[in-house]
């Protein structure tokens, strides 16, 4: 059995903490902590509060994602890689398509930096294709002449042998990715709505219920809680879902 098939249903939703100011977070964090695994901390927070959101989430004592999608050369990437982990984050992620010597730098960083400062290590994972893209934006706008499910397999196959814990795919691309890559390869996934929340910018989504039925480990919600006019009410209503797919 793997720490991932232990994995209770309200230990595999993350909420995406995408607000505009701290005092929203605060509320977020403050109404779903008992109802949720982690939250999800994104660059619209951290290009307001810099490292001290980091220490708010800390304070608040609730476990979390830091959403940075770190994408440079190896050394550059190691070295903010470094410097995050003495947050205390459970999660962390850069671009896959950083390719493979970046990533390599990037663990190498973070093993040595958590045993130097006796901490646990964060898991690292990669973003392979974002999922408000689509087929035709990968060929017409980024040269990929492949399909979007080869490009995510592709990805996932570099980041495995990269050392990485897993990567950040859309729940349709699961499937292959398994196939690919085991079933001890995490895998984290956006684009989640419930049928009774929008599409709003993403394109390619699924259910709570068909992510967790496709093998997705975690999944990432965003706007149907936060912006839902009872958040507990939500987070039940997805967690419950999951439940059923168990």
């Amino acid at each position: 059995m793997t720490a991932q098939t232990m994995l209770t249903a309200k230990g595999r939703l993350i909420v995406a903490l995408d607000a505009k100011d701290i005092d929203d977070a605060r509320r977020w964090i403050e109404q779903l902590r008992g109802e949720v695994g982690m939250f999800k901390v994104g660059l619209e927070l951290f290009a307001r509060y810099g490292t001290a959101i980091f220490d708010i989430m800390k304070a608040e004592q609730v476990p979390y994602f830091f959403d940075c999608k770190f994408h440079d050369i190896p050394n550059t990437v190691a070295g903010a890689s470094r410097s995050v982990v003495a947050h205390g984050m459970h999660m962390f992620n850069v671009h896959a398509t950083g390719g493979s010597e970046m990533m390599k730098a990037t663990m190498q960083a973070v093993e040595e930096e958590s045993a130097a400062l006796k901490i646990q290590r964060p898991l690292v994972i990669a973003v392979t294709i974002l999922t408000s893209l689509t087929r035709n934006m990968l060929d017409d706008e980024l040269g990929i002449q492949r399909t979007v499910e080869a490009t995510v397999g592709r990805l996932a196959i570099v980041t495995k042998r990269a050392g990485l814990d897993g990567v950040v795919a859309s729940a349709k691309e699961v499937a292959s990715i398994r196939t690919l890559c085991g079933k001890d390869f995490l895998i984290v996934t956006p684009g989640i709505r419930p049928d009774w929340a929008s599409d709003d910018d993403q394109k390619r989504v699924v259910t709570p219920a068909e992510a967790i039925k496709l093998g997705t480990d975690y999944i990432v919600v965003g706007r149907p809680i936060t912006r839902s006019k009872d958040m507990k009410d939500a987070a039940r209503r997805i967690v419950s879902e999951m439940e059923g797919q168990l």
